[in-house]
């Protein structure tokens, strides 16, 4: 007669424990999933937040980080941990910002706009938040066999943005505002009800698909950050020019930012409100 199997318990347990983890990206959707977690409406107690760079957060995302969502997390036993982008063989900090200013760089990583306002190839959403996670929950155990769930915060109004490819074989990618039905405006309402203040969009500061009203917006009540978008994009076609090519821009309308965004206008005719929007559902949650 065989033996009956032992139960487990303890570190034993948990370490049998599947991996479930939330893409936080300290804006409004993933945000709410931060309270909908703490008031136990989600099964998920882990939240990893890919950090593209101290330079290259928005400050309003950084600032919302330290202020609220931290303090949150820890007051409801949540883990919240932020991860940079670490290089295996030299153990380098490496930021979006960073590699896309350092001396001799040729890297287009951003979807910068081509002269036909079309968005260029991009490697900063797979480089930069994809992999960042997948390691992390590859090092916590995550595995093809019995891989981690990855929750995304994609709203119902942005439910195009969604899909169910594997981004890495040890993820199984799920939408938990989609499966409660919650929209972009619901997502407020609940961080209101939960006594915090509704974060700022969250994307890096110089990212190619920020909608015209951004840039706008940007240029009124941050001129500083919006300068060295400038620059940025400046600095990218200086670049272009020694390599004999086409010029590249943050936006697209086909000119440079200073132009394209012009100061004391505060409507740009003509264009979609959907158009420019990150489809990876990485970025801008």
């Amino acid at each position: 007669m065989s033996a009956l199997p032992t139960s487990t318990s303890g570190p034993e347990r948990e370490a049998l424990k599947p991996l479930r983890s939330i893409s936080y990206g300290g804006g409004v959707q993933s945000t709410a999933l931060l309270v909908l977690a703490a008031q136990g409406r989600i099964d998920f107690r882990t939240f990893l937040m890919a950090n593209v760079g101290d330079d290259s957060e928005h400050p309003g995302t950084l600032r919302y980080l330290e202020e609220y969502a931290r303090p949150f997390a820890a007051d409801h036993d949540i883990e919240l941990a932020v991860l940079d982008r670490v290089m295996v063989r030299s153990g380098e900090t490496r930021t979006l910002y960073g590699q896309l200013t350092k001396e001799g760089s040729r890297s287009l990583a951003i979807p910068v706009r081509m002269s036909n306002g079309a968005p260029g190839t991009r490697s900063c959403t797979a480089d930069f938040k994809i992999k960042v996670i997948g390691r992390e929950l590859k090092r916590r155990g995550a595995t093809k066999e019995a891989p981690a769930t990855v929750g995304i915060g994609i709203s119902l109004d942005e439910i195009h943005r969604a899909n169910k490819r594997r981004c890495e074989p040890h993820e199984e990618i799920v939408y938990p505002l989609l499966e409660l039905g919650l929209r972009r405006v619901d997502c407020a309402r609940i961080i209101r009800e939960a006594g915090l203040p509704v974060p700022p969009k969250s994307s890096c500061w110089f990212c190619p698909f920020h909608r015209p009203e951004t840039w706008h917006d940007m240029r009124r009540n941050e001129p500083d950050l919006f300068e060295k978008s400038c620059q940025l994009e400046e600095l990218l076609n200086e670049r272009r020019d020694t390599l004999g090519k086409d010029h590249v821009y943050l936006t697209r309308f086909g000119r440079p930012l200073r132009q394209a965004i012009p100061d004391g206008v505060d409507v740009l005719p003509g264009f979609e409100d959907t158009d420019g929007l990150c489809d990876s559902g990485w970025c801008m949650t």
